[in-house]
């Protein structure tokens, strides 16, 4: 289970914690005896526990939905009234924001285009300035978020909150980005990179349910991989594992954006498609893509032309899933996942991606290895690393609840709300 529990815990608060996080994750809610069951407690314990939890306004109970006939039984489930939290998924071309409530339904979000290469002042004030739009649209004060979770695409020193040498944002290294969101909104924050964020969104509550162990592959500007082992988060010593766009194919090959030749990224990462796909029209080879200027020639565009039966496109979409095949077989072999998931922009693409990805892996791993492994495509769409942020800021939130005690206010969840999609 995904637990985050406060330092310095005594065993009651640290089974309380457990707790929560066996309730919020459960996919119908869970009754007190599998709760129990599943924490190795009496009854009796587990009664106090849940008696506190419902004290404070941080669960509920209610009837399981699960049952088709018959009475249903009481199950716990988290409140999902007793705060909200925002998300942030900063890619290298695109933001996603979003506000949710506690259990993680999206309460209002918005989705624009982005350039992280405009640096770290100018794309955190526009950051600000979109969350406070959709503040303001959600009728929500800034004070009344409990936590953040930011998603960005680059290696992400957790200790210090900010980004250690990343390839393709410029201008950001050792930027101070969580202490500067902190300051502007009020509220804890929690960085992770975007491709872990991915992987946990889809565990959570996408294609990995259930999963101990998997990797979600993130193909969009770039490729990176988030990693979960044991149903924790895997960061590695200084917060950059998973950067599988790094992999060396051909030393000779052309030049990544980490200053290194011949990256699987370089060949397959969106960049590299929409630049083949320049390549395509410039040599005046019949396709779909001649109708589209070549400075609006984007990865997503070629996936489109692939999925309406161009030749040419489709060519370039499976050469890029060998690729990235051969990369994901070499982790399957390294670490034995149970699934592997694609995201990113790229995995529009659908099957034309994802099977010649199956393909690789299939002349590449170990026989051991790839009996064990399913690989398909993120459940999610394009929020999955949004997700993994809302699981990350409910992640503080909710803990920081337990220990707060500060029953709900009325005040949390106002009127309009209701009118932005969501019924709570």
């Amino acid at each position: 289970m995904f637990y985050w529990i406060p330092a310095n815990q005594n065993i009651k608060n640290f089974n309380k914690h457990s707790a929560i996080d066996l309730i919020r994750f459960a996919v119908t809610g869970i009754s007190r005896t599998d709760l129990a069951d599943q924490m190795g407690l009496t009854r009796a314990a587990v009664t106090l526990i849940v008696n506190d939890l419902l004290e404070n306004e941080v669960i509920l109970e209610a009837e399981s939905r699960a049952i088709p006939s018959g009475r249903p039984p009481v199950v716990l489930e988290i409140n999902p009234k007793r705060g909200i939290v925002a998300a942030v998924d900063m890619g290298a071309t695109h933001m996603n924001i979003a506000l949710a409530d506690f259990s993680a339904k999206i309460i209002d979000e918005k989705y624009l285009a982005f350039d992280i290469k405009h640096g770290p002042q100018i794309c955190l004030a526009e950051v600000s300035r979109n969350l406070y739009e959709l503040l303001d649209r959600s009728g929500v004060n800034i004070s009344q978020l409990m936590a953040v979770g930011v998603g960005v695409p680059g290696p992400v020193i957790t200790d210090a909150g900010a980004v250690v040498s990343p390839p393709i944002m410029p201008g950001w290294d050792g930027y101070p980005i969580r202490e500067t969101l902190q300051k502007e909104w009020g509220c804890p924050v929690s960085l992770n990179n975007d491709a872990e964020l991915g992987a946990l969104g889809e565990w959570a509550y996408g294609a990995g349910r259930g999963e101990r162990n998997l990797a979600f592959i993130k193909v969009g500007s770039g490729i990176g991989a988030g990693l979960i082992i044991n149903q924790q988060i895997y960061c590695g010593t200084t917060g950059s594992a998973g950067e599988i766009g790094h992999l060396t194919i051909d030393e000779n090959g052309p030049l990544c954006s980490c200053g290194n030749h011949g990256c699987m990224e370089a060949f397959a990462g969106g960049h590299a498609i929409a630049l083949q796909a320049r390549k395509l029209v410039e040599s005046g080879k019949r396709t779909l893509l001649s109708g589209i200027p070549i400075e609006y020639l984007t990865a997503q565009e070629v996936a489109k032309a692939a999925r309406s039966g161009d030749l040419p496109s489709q060519e370039i979409i499976m050469r890029a899933g060998t690729f990235i095949g051969i990369a994901i077989a070499g982790l399957i072999n390294l670490f034995n996942p149970g699934a592997v998931i694609i995201g990113g922009g790229v995995a529009q693409a659908g099957d034309l991606l994802t099977n010649s990805i199956r393909q690789a892996v299939r002349e590449r791993s170990l026989l051991a290895s790839k009996q064990g492994v399913r690989i398909t495509t993120a459940m999610l769409g394009n929020r999955s690393s949004l997700m993994g942020a809302t699981v990350q800021a409910i992640n503080i939130a909710i803990h920081d609840a337990i220990e707060r005690k500060n029953p709900v206010s009325k005040d949390v969840f106002p009127a309009k709300i209701k009118q932005v999609g969501v019924t709570l």
